[in-house]
């Protein structure tokens, strides 16, 4: 996870020297970005079916060997048709070790998973802070072409390695720490029976919202740093004195893994959908601050801070939730069908650039991004919670479904 957090965190700092090299728009270099969210998250479900029943080892090592190629394509590519083509191939091997490694924890720690989600999705989280400023660097010193072709070979060959030791759980090796704290149904339904659940589609239209309001905040960091003139100002803030725009992203990444366990841990204890109001609402204020402070370079750090603090918990509330309620046997496939709305969310990246463009500011932008935070916030208390209570006092009232193991007691 830690190496493919580049793929996704580390866009922003290439889209400025790939915009002054040849001077294609911003919302055409987006579309990349777009292309690898759709790809990486649109074959979730089919990844997620594969690894369900074959194991994750032999996807996430096949995965690792597409993002290595990928990054070396673009490394190359003189043309928006090349960056698209590596895009598809970068969304090729992110899925399947995105989705492999969460639906592992899920399956592990029935007890704990919104805490065990949580701290596997740190590390795409956290993982991009580890290499954003030696990225940045490279790009600085050698040009984004190195920086895609070196760091490129080097995360894919960590992914092949590590895939080795991947492997899902036996059902004799799963022993709970303790009873859940958090309602979780009795039995385990196919991907087919969960497309028919009311709340598979309304955490589907949540996750859309949110999702596309964080994507949007930081896809676009650096083109705001930019507009602004603070991506090079010096901040100096922990003993530490940095560029702005590397600094928010430090930090913002590091706050974005914290975020990921830290939420998933609390939600273990008061709920899913409390916390889910809980995170939402920051993530709406951090947005609309980040828009207020955007001219100062010590404001701009600490709110694209919160930004990223607030955004991330929903990989760690969302796979949790759905396998709380549909079951941890089909628990890769089930949260594959529902990450598709990371992708759903990816389309409307392209347009803040061009809704920027049209009305010549970024407020429009971070408006509608707070208000959607606000709009899922609520519907977490009002709708979803009462409607998933509703959907489990049926399941309880029904008999077994044929062909569908029940959960053991020790995993409830």
């Amino acid at each position: 996870m830690v190496m493919i957090a580049n793929l996704q965190y580390g866009w922003t700092l290439f889209i400025d020297p790939i915009e002054e090299k040849y001077h294609w728009s911003r919302a055409a270099i987006q579309v990349a970005f777009t292309i690898f969210i759709v790809t990486e998250t649109w074959l979730q479900p089919i990844g997620g079916y594969l690894i369900d029943r074959f194991g994750p080892r032999v996807m996430v090592c096949s995965g690792g060997a597409l993002v290595a190629t990928a990054w070396a394509i673009n490394s190359v590519a003189d043309s928006l048709t090349l960056f698209y083509l590596a895009a598809i191939i970068t969304g090729l091997g992110a899925s399947p070790i995105f989705g492999a490694t969460v639906g592992n924890a899920l399956k592990w720690f029935p007890d704990r998973r919104g805490l065990a989600a949580g701290l596997t999705s740190a590390g795409f989280g956290a993982g991009a802070a580890l290499t954003v400023v030696p990225l940045a660097n490279m790009i600085q010193s050698r040009g984004y072409e190195a920086a895609y072709l070196w760091f490129g070979l080097g995360q894919g060959i960590v992914v092949m390695v590590v895939a080795l030791l991947l492997r899902a759980p036996k059902p004799a090796e799963i022993v709970a720490a303790g009873p859940a704290l958090v309602e979780q149904g009795k039995r385990d339904y196919r991907p087919a029976a969960v497309l028919k659940s009311p709340p598979f589609w309304l955490m589907y239209a949540m996750f859309v919202m949110v999702g596309s309001s964080g994507l949007m905040a930081t896809a676009q960091l650096a083109p705001i740093a930019k507009d602004f003139a603070i991506d090079s100002v010096p901040v100096s803030m922990l003993g530490l004195t940095m560029p702005a725009l590397s600094f928010a992203l430090s930090i913002g990444l590091v706050l974005n893994g914290l975020s990921r366990p830290f939420f998933g841990w609390v939600s273990d204890r008061i709920g899913r959908e409390n916390t889910m109001f809980i995170a939402f609402s920051l993530e709406g204020v951090g947005i609309y601050a980040l828009l207020l402070c955007a001219g100062n370079p010590m404001s701009f750090v600490l709110s694209s801070g919160l930004v990223y603090l607030a955004w991330g918990q929903i990989f760690a509330l969302f796979p949790a939730t759905c396998t709380d309620l549909y079951g941890r046997k089909f628990a890769t496939a089930n949260y594959g069908m529902l990450y598709t709305a990371k992708g759903t969310a990816a389309l409307m990246v392209p347009l803040a650039n061009v809704l920027t463009t049209a009305t010549g500011s970024w407020a429009a932008v971070f408006v509608v991004a707070s208000a959607l935070n606000m709009v899922a916030a609520t519907l977490a208390l009002v709708a979803l919670k009462p409607l998933r209570r509703r959907a489990m006092a049926k399941e309880s009232s029904m008999a077994p479904e044929p062909n569908i193991r029940s959960v053991p007691a020790s995993f409830r």
